[in-house]
């Protein structure tokens, strides 16, 4: 049985939907603002993994006891199983989806254990769930992206046109995320994997439903602002003290405009983990 597309928000009665819908047809600026509305609410749905992690974060940052039996950290963890357990539980996720999400999961612990060795960042408290210096929370952060990402492609009814061959997003996938590492050793050919991301997905649209009407957009200009909302969240989790750069230690400052490239080169690597279980689909002309 495949799993529901529509927000609860459709799904509770069509009454007041089809009375808005009438509102928005009575001329071009209520369609666009009705349109915008919906297409904002429907990406909050989407992001919900990430969404629910993030109030997790901020929520237990300002409300956590200065004396408590376990540590914020470990609630996090705890905190994360319970959300994806409701995830599939509600059938808002499906079981071959969430096996993709843990290759994320695995994946992104990899990097931490690696780039918390090397100081990219660090996890500033005590916790007993971790491995070596990275708390377990921290690979459902890798998680959310790809919930996200499986989750928007049913919402929105993506399809797309002019998608580069699979076996070359792959090799590029797998050359960003060596990338991550080989750098600390050898020359950052990350100017390199942009030019090649341009390449191959620059000819690439996809094309989506937020209300009625499909609408496009070039897949470069996508992943852009995605990476660009996965900024400013990362900004929100520092504050949060989920885990901090060099430089925050002392105090909460802004992630910088650089870490952009980092999570645009994620999307990439986000996107084709995810095409395993919702392979990219043409859409009709």
């Amino acid at each position: 049985m495949p799993l529901p597309t529509r927000l609860p928000l459709e799904t509770a009665g069509r009454g007041w939907l089809t009375a808005a819908q009438a509102w928005a047809d009575q001329s071009r600026l209520n369609g666009w603002a009705f349109e915008f509305l919906w297409f904002g609410l429907k990406q909050a749905w989407a992001c919900l993994f990430g969404g629910a992690m993030l109030a997790l974060i901020l929520g237990t940052f300002l409300l956590w006891p200065d004396v408590s039996p376990i540590s914020r950290y470990d609630f996090l963890v705890v905190g994360a199983v319970a959300i994806q357990a409701a995830m599939l539980a509600l059938r808002l996720e499906t079981w071959a989806e969430a096996r993709v999400i843990l290759l994320f999961h695995i994946a992104g612990t990899i990097m931490e254990l690696f780039k918390t060795a090397h100081g990219s960042w660090l996890y500033p408290e005590d916790s007993l769930l971790r491995i070596g210096a990275v708390p377990l929370f921290s690979g459902f952060m890798y998680a959310a992206v790809g919930s996200y990402i499986a989750r928007v492609q049913r919402i929105f009814h993506i399809r797309v046109r002019r998608y580069p061959p699979e076996w070359a997003t792959w090799v590029l996938a797998a050359a960003i995320y060596l990338n991550f590492f080989a750098h600390h050793w050898l020359p950052d050919i990350r100017l390199l994997l942009f030019v090649a991301t341009a390449l191959l997905f620059g000819r690439g649209w996809f094309h989506f439903t937020a209300d009625r009407k499909r609408r496009s957009m070039p897949l470069l200009l996508g992943f852009f602002l995605v990476a660009l909302f996965i900024w400013f969240a990362e900004n929100l989790a520092t504050f949060g003290r989920a885990w901090a750069y060099p430089g925050q230690e002392a105090g909460w400052e802004m992630v910088s405009l650089a870490k952009l490239g980092s999570w645009f080169l994620l999307m990439i690597i986000s996107v084709v983990l995810v095409s395993l279980v919702h392979r990219p689909e043409e859409e009709p002309r």
